[in-house]
């Protein structure tokens, strides 16, 4: 998985030379407030996510998750790095992968792949987009949902 991670971040470095950069605000950060449902459980979710853009389809970046509630309170952290592609300018899609940790009692790591759709409304340079993911962690998978606040840069 590691290997996995680095290749991501090798790719996302060869094309973020200027040359591969689309327009004057490549880098996108957001704040993500959202809920997910781990075993059914919905508990509280919130996180941080950066991506930069080297053209209008194309972006690359990680993305840091914490749920404190889930696995009945041992809590939850995910990160990961995704690739993102752009439909539009509204429409974002990733295919992420990383860890997930579990805390508590018996702290455990898990691969993690996860599979995401956001619809960016935008406002100058900021923008909230309600954004859908499905986790697919060691054979269950969990749902996460919410918005995510960005600011492009």
């Amino acid at each position: 998985m590691k290997k996995i991670i680095f290749a991501f971040a090798v790719l996302g470095i060869s094309f973020s030379t200027p040359a591969m950069a689309g327009g004057d605000k490549n880098h996108v950060a957001g704040l993500f407030l959202g809920g997910s449902n781990i075993q059914d459980e919905f508990d509280f979710s919130y996180g941080l996510e950066y991506e930069y853009k080297f053209n209008e389809t194309w972006g690359v970046g990680p993305v840091f998750e914490k749920t404190n509630d889930a696995h009945h309170g041992d809590g939850v952290t995910v990160k990961l790095v995704s690739l993102y592609g752009h439909v539009n300018n509204a429409w974002r899609f990733g295919l992420g992968f990383g860890e997930e940790k579990v805390g508590g009692h018996h702290p455990h790591k898990e691969d993690l792949i996860r599979v995401s759709a956001a619809y960016d409304f935008h406002i100058g340079d900021f923008g909230v987009a309600p954004t859908v993911a499905i986790d697919f962690v060691d054979g269950e998978r969990a749902e996460v949902i919410g918005l995510a606040f960005t600011r492009s840069f």
